[in-house]
């Protein structure tokens, strides 16, 4: 698959609402193989719906929606999946939006940090100059409204990119609080890794997009 959709018929019908209940699959002791069956099943649903329509309150609703039904319920059923799937890329696009608006101003310093050493990697993640909390909070929602409106691929690799350039400004804070606070640098330094890694696995699912082979 290429990433592309065209739609040139009208499209009317009623948006289908999501409720906490489709992400919630088997009470008690699940089969794992089936608890994976059900998140490849709703992210492959909830892209090609997304897809499927150029209705801007659909995809709003898409992009809002860790905001209507809670991180958690997404998470429950995504966030176990294997990173470099369709259901374990979909999840990090969710998780790093809502990481991003719940603290705008801390991932705009972090963000402000790396940007000059990661100069390509600031070009491909899109966000405004400067960048403040207002500026990589629209980013967040713009890369994810792209991810139905627009190329799959393109927003996974920019929030590769965003992470990467994230981690960098982690690592540069760092170094500046080692001596003062060695806790915080430690878990700084943590975190970057973490996002490097993050950053592997959505570039890699993007090229798996491309392939057609993302499932």
């Amino acid at each position: 698959m290429d990433g592309e959709y065209v739609d040139n018929s009208p499209r009317h019908h009623k948006p289908k609402p999501f409720a906490p209940a489709d992400f919630e699959v088997f009470a008690g002791g699940a089969d794992p193989s089936r608890v994976s069956e059900a998140a490849h099943l709703a992210a492959h649903a909830l892209v090609h719906h997304g897809r499927e329509t150029d209705d801007p309150v659909v995809t709003q609703r898409l992009v809002q929606l860790a905001d209507q039904q809670g991180l958690e319920a997404i998470a429950e059923l995504w966030a176990e999946s294997p990173a470099r799937s369709l259901p374990g890329a979909l999840w990090r696009l969710y998780a790093l939006r809502a990481a991003t608006q719940q603290n705008p101003e801390k991932i705009a310093a972090f963000f402000k940090a790396g940007k000059e050493v990661a100069q390509v990697s600031k070009v491909v993640a899109g966000v405004a100059e400067p960048p403040g909390a207002d500026e990589v909070q629209h980013m967040a929602d713009t890369i994810l409204s792209g991810a139905f409106d627009g190329e799959f691929d393109v927003a996974l690799e920019r929030f590769a990119a965003f992470c990467r350039v994230v981690a960098l400004g982690q690592t540069n804070h760092a170094d500046d609080v080692d001596t003062s606070n060695g806790a915080h640098a430690t878990k700084l330094t943590r975190s970057s890794h973490q996002l490097v890694k993050t950053a592997e696995d959505l570039e890699h699912a993007a090229a798996s997009w491309r392939r057609g082979e993302l499932d």
